[in-house]
């Protein structure tokens, strides 16, 4: 199989069900974004990070791979992919439990920062922000279905609440925020 194919000179590239769109198309955009995404999870993975996170971040990494063929693919396709479902979410919410039952709670607003696995999945949640929005953006012109966004806005709280976890288990402070 080869890495090129020349199809996308043009400026367009295929959705899952084949039809041609142009690269700037909101629905290249936001799995281009949940691409990006995924590939700052992968940083953050290989950064040292604790060995429980690592291993939930592996599970999500492959997620980000559905919700990316989930967006890719319209609703009224006939192909047969693994969209995002309620379980996707379950585990995010169970993880976020988990992890917080482990830490101090959560008093004041911290700054992102602290370990460098921590560091990246601040900058993970941020982009996880931005392609929360897309989808939004994207739910008011296309049915992409309720469960791209949720799981996006759930995916978010799992990284901002894994950053604190990392930071907790490699025994670095979090730093608040000072009016």
């Amino acid at each position: 199989m080869k890495i090129y194919t020349k199809t996308g000179d043009t400026g367009k590239t295929s959705l899952f069900k084949g039809t041609r769109v142009l690269k700037s198309d909101l629905r290249v955009e936001t799995y281009g974004t949940v691409d990006e995404l995924n590939s700052i999870i992968g940083i953050a993975i290989s950064q040292g990070m604790p060995e429980k996170i690592s291993e939930d971040l592996t599970k999500i990494s492959n997620l980000l791979f559905n919700l990316g063929s989930d967006l890719a693919t319209p609703l009224d396709s006939n192909l047969q992919i693994n969209r995002i479902q309620n379980c996707d979410i379950a585990f995010l919410e169970q993880m976020i439990d988990e992890y917080s039952e482990k830490m101090p709670e959560l008093r004041n607003f911290i700054l992102p920062g602290g370990s460098k696995p921590a560091s990246f999945l601040h900058q993970a949640r941020t982009v996880c922000r931005r392609a929360e929005r897309l989808a939004v953006s994207l739910m008011e012109i296309d049915d992409i279905g309720d469960l791209p966004v949720i799981f996006l806005n759930r995916l978010s709280d799992y990284l901002f609440t894994a950053a604190r976890y990392a930071n907790q288990l490699l025994v670095v402070a979090e730093r608040e925020w000072k009016k």
